[in-house]
C-alpha cells in the first residue's frame, strides 16, 4: 500500500501515465454523468424531525379522506385603504363563482374582516403532495383567473401553502444556473489575478467544474435512494470552495518546486508529495465534521451533511488524481508569461516574510490585538434572536408573502396559520372543550373525520400572529391541554407547531453536532501534529474566529440588510463551516511549519512557514470568502445569512488568525508547541527527512520516473 502511494504520483505526471490518467478521468466522467444524468433530486422540505408532534400529526392527517385537499386563499384588499363597498363585495363573489369553475369545489366566502377593509375567499385545490407541477399549474389557474376579472381599486392575492410552495419554486428557477455562472466567474477571475497568467486558470477551474457536476448528480442520487433532503447550492459552492483550495495549495508548492528543478515532472512529484498530507488532513476534517450532521433529527441539516461530505471526497479525487496529470502534460509552460525558472525561489513570498519577521520579533502585540478584534466581533451576537416566520425566511418578494402579510393585518393573526389538533372521535368534546379553555384560542371547530371514523380533526385559531413568542407558548400550552383530556390520544400540529419543533429540534443539533465537530478536528491535528498542546491552543482560537464571525454577520445581517434574526439552521452550520473550513486553513500552514521546525526550530520555522504558504493561505481565502458570498443570490434568506457569516469568518481567519494570532502564538510558546514530541533542530535524522522538501525522497522520484518514462 505504501508502496503504491509512492509510486502513484510518478505514474500520474510521467509521458505515458499522464495521458493514460487523463484518459481514464475523461472515461469515468462520461459514464458516470451517463448513469446518473436522469437522476434529480426529490423535492422536500421538512422543518421539523420526523418523530415530532407535528410530523407524527400529519401522517395521521394522510388517513382523512381529504388529505389531497389544500387550502388556497384569495385575500382582497381595497389599494386605498377603505372599507370594501357593496359592489367590490359582488365582484368578490363573481370571482368565487369563477374559482368553483376552475376547481370544481365551492369555495368558502367571501369572508369579510372585522374592520369590513378585506376579505378572503378560500378556495379546494386537490393535489398530490408530489406533484409540484400540478401544484404550479393549479396556483398559476387561479392567479389568471385573478388578473381575468379585476376589480377596480382592489387587489387581489393568492396565498397559502400550495402558493407559497410555488412562489419559492419560481424564484429559484435559474437560480442554480446563476449561481454556477457566478460561482465560475469568481473562481476563474480570482485563478487569473493569483497566477497572473491567461492559461493556467483554466486547468484548475475546468477540474473543479467537472467534479461539481459530478457530485450534483452523485449526491441527486444518493438523496433519492437515501430520501434526503438538502440544499444543492451549498454543496455546489462547498466542491468549488474547497476544491480550489486544494489546487491553490497544489499548484503553488509546484510552482515553488520548479524554482528548484528544471524537470518539471520532478517537480510535480515533489509537490504532490509534500502537500497531499496537508490536503487529506483538511478534506478528511471537513468531511468527518460534515459526517456528524448525519446524527442531526432536522431532515435538511442531516441530507446536508452527508450530500457535502460525498462531494467534497469527490472534489478531493479531482484534485489528486485529475489536475496532476493535467499540469504533467502541459508542463512549464502552463504558467505563461510568468514560468518560474530555477533561482526565483529566493524572491517569492518577501512581503510575507516581512509580515512573518515582524509578528516573530513582538508576538504580544499582534496577539493581543487580534484576540481583542475578534472580541469586538463576536459582540454582534449581543441581542441576537434566531427564528424567522415564513414571510421573513425569503429574501425576494412573492404574491403569497404579501397576501398572508394583508391577511394578518385585517383578520386575526393566528387565522394566517391555524393549528390541527387530531384525536380520538369518541372524546371529540372533551377534547374540544380542553382546548377551548385554553387562554389565547379565538376558536376550536371540527373539519372532518378520518375514513375509518376512529379520528377526528379539530382546526384551532389562535390570536398570536405565527412565529411569535406568544405564538409558539400557545402551541405548548394547547399541546398540555389536549394530553390532558382524557382518552383522547390527541395531537398538535399545523404549520405553528411545526415551527415550534423545528426551533426545539435545531437548539437540540446545535448542543449535539457543535460537540462532535470540534472532537473530530480535535483528533484530526493530534494525529497530523503529533502534539496536545498545539491543536487545543489552534482550536480554542478557531473556535473564537467562529464565533467572532458568526457575531459580526448577524450584526451586519441587521444593519445592512434588515434581517432581524437569524434563522433557525443557520447558527449550526456557519459553526460547522467556520470551524472545519478554518481547521483547513489552520493544516496548511501549520503542517508546513512543522516540516521547517524540524531543520531551524520552531519559531523560525513558523516564519518560512508564512513566507512560502500566507499568498497562496490568502488567495485561497478569498476565493472561499467570495464563493460563499454567491449564496446571497439565492432568494432564501438563510443561504444569504450562511453565505454572509461564512464569508466573514473566511477573511478573518485568513487575515487575522492565519497572518498574526496562530504566528504569535508559535513565537510565545516556542518548542513547547510539540509536546510531549519533540520537533525542531533537536529532531531525528529520520523525522527530518520523512517530510523535508527535498532529500532523498526527491532523488528517488527522480530515479523512478526515469524508469517509468523508459
Amino acid at each position: 500500500m505504501l508502496r503504491t502511494l509512492r509510486s502513484l504520483p510518478l505514474w500520474l505526471t510521467s509521458r505515458r501515465g499522464g495521458w493514460i490518467s487523463l484518459l481514464i478521468a475523461v472515461v469515468a466522467f462520461t459514464a458516470l454523468l451517463g448513469a446518473l444524468g436522469r437522476v434529480s433530486l426529490p423535492s422536500g422540505n421538512d422543518v421539523a424531525p420526523p418523530d415530532s408532534e407535528s410530523a407524527r400529526a400529519a401522517a395521521l392527517a394522510e388517513q382523512f379522506p381529504d388529505a389531497d385537499e389544500h387550502a388556497v386563499l384569495l385575500v382582497a384588499a381595497r389599494d386605498d385603504g377603505g372599507r370594501l363597498g357593496d359592489t367590490d363585495l359582488a365582484a368578490l363573489g363573481s370571482l368565487a363563482t369563477d374559482v368553483e369553475a376552475q376547481t370544481g369545489v365551492a369555495p368558502r366566502g367571501p369572508i369579510v374582516s372585522d374592520d369590513g377593509q378585506a376579505a378572503v375567499i378560500q378556495a379546494t385545490l386537490t393535489l398530490d403532495d408530489a406533484d409540484d407541477d400540478a401544484a404550479a399549474d393549479a396556483v398559476h389557474g387561479l392567479r389568471d383567473i385573478v388578473a381575468e376579472h379585476p376589480i377596480d381599486g382592489v387587489s387581489v392575492q393568492v396565498t397559502g401553502g400550495p402558493a407559497f410552495g410555488v412562489d419559492v419554486a419560481s424564484a429559484f428557477d435559474g437560480a442554480d444556473f446563476t449561481l454556477l455562472m457566478v460561482t465560475l466567474g469568481i473562481v476563474a477571475l480570482l485563478l487569473i489575478v493569483t497566477y497572473r497568467s491567461p492559461v493556467l486558470w483554466m486547468i484548475p477551474l475546468v477540474v473543479v467544474a467537472l467534479a461539481d457536476q459530478l457530485a450534483n448528480k452523485a449526491t441527486a442520487a444518493i438523496g433519492a435512494g437515501l430520501g434526503l433532503q438538502f440544499d444543492s447550492g451549498i454543496v455546489s459552492v462547498l466542491v468549488f470552495g474547497a476544491g480550489t483550495n486544494y489546487a491553490l495549495l497544489l499548484i503553488s508548492r509546484y510552482r515553488e518546486e520548479l524554482a528548484r528543478d528544471t524537470d518539471h515532472r520532478r517537480a510535480l512529484v515533489a509537490a504532490w508529495r509534500a502537500t497531499v498530507p496537508a490536503i487529506v488532513a483538511s478534506n478528511v476534517t471537513v468531511v468527518l465534521a460534515l459526517s456528524t450532521l448525519a446524527f442531526a433529527v432536522i431532515p435538511g441539516t442531516r441530507g446536508l451533511g452527508i450530500a457535502s461530505a460525498v462531494g467534497l471526497l469527490i472534489a478531493l479525487a479531482a484534485v489528486l488524481l485529475v489536475l496532476p496529470p493535467a499540469l504533467a502534460v502541459c508542463g512549464r509552460r502552463i504558467f505563461w508569461p510568468f514560468a518560474p525558472r530555477v533561482g526565483d525561489a529566493a524572491v517569492t513570498g518577501r512581503a510575507w516574510g516581512a509580515v512573518a519577521t515582524r509578528v516573530s520579533r513582538r508576538p504580544w502585540v499582534p496577539l493581543v490585538g487580534g484576540l481583542a478584534l475578534l472580541g469586538v466581533f463576536a459582540g454582534g451576537l449581543a441581542g441576537a434572536s434566531v427564528g424567522l416566520t415564513q414571510v421573513e425566511k425569503f429574501r425576494v418578494e412573492s404574491e403569497s408573502a404579501a397576501g398572508l402579510t394583508a391577511l394578518g393585518e385585517h383578520f386575526p393573526a393566528g387565522e394566517a396559520q391555524p393549528m390541527i389538533v387530531i384525536g380520538d372521535t369518541a372524546e371529540v368534546e372533551a377534547l374540544t372543550a380542553a382546548v377551548e379553555s385554553v387562554p389565547g384560542v379565538l376558536r376550536v371547530s371540527a373539519t372532518g373525520e378520518s375514513a375509518d371514523g376512529t379520528l377526528t380533526r379539530l382546526l384551532v385559531v389562535g390570536e398570536p400572529a405565527p412565529g411569535t413568542t406568544e405564538s409558539l407558548d400557545l402551541v405548548r400550552e394547547v399541546r398540555g391541554a389536549a394530553a390532558a383530556a382524557p382518552g383522547a390520544d390527541a395531537l398538535v400540529g399545523g404549520p405553528v407547531a411545526a415551527d415550534l419543533d423545528a426551533r426545539e429540534g435545531n437548539r437540540r443539533d446545535l448542543q449535539l453536532i457543535v460537540p462532535l465537530v470540534l472532537a473530530v478536528s480535535l483528533l484530526v491535528l493530534l494525529l497530523l501534529l503529533r502534539s496536545l498542546v498545539a491543536p487545543v491552543l489552534l482550536l480554542a482560537v478557531n473556535i473564537l474566529s467562529a464565533v467572532a464571525a458568526i457575531g459580526a454577520g448577524t450584526w451586519l445581517s441587521r444593519v445592512l440588510f434588515g434581517w432581524d434574526a437569524l434563522d433557525l439552521q443557520v447558527p449550526l452550520l456557519s459553526f460547522l463551516f467556520l470551524v472545519a473550513l478554518g481547521i483547513d486553513y489552520t493544516i496548511f500552514l501549520v503542517h508546513r511549519a512543522r516540516v521547517e521546525a524540524q531543520t531551524v526550530g520552531t519559531r523560525q520555522g513558523m516564519v518560512r512557514a508564512l513566507t512560502a504558504t500566507g499568498g497562496v493561505i490568502t488567495s485561497a481565502g478569498v476565493v472561499l470568502a467570495a464563493v460563499f458570498a454567491a449564496l446571497g443570490l439565492l432568494p432564501l434568506v438563510t443561504l444569504g445569512q450562511i453565505g454572509l457569516i461564512v464569508g466573514i469568518g473566511v477573511l478573518v481567519d485568513t487575515f487575522v488568525v492565519r497572518t498574526l494570532v496562530v504566528p504569535a502564538l508559535f513565537a510565545i510558546v516556542g518548542e513547547r508547541m510539540w509536546w510531549p514530541g519533540k520537533v525542531g533542530r533537536g529532531g531525528s535524522r529520520a523525522d527530518r527527512g520523512a517530510d523535508r522538501p527535498h532529500g532523498g525522497e526527491y532523488e528517488d522520484a527522480a530515479v523512478a520516473t526515469s524508469a517509468i518514462e523508459s
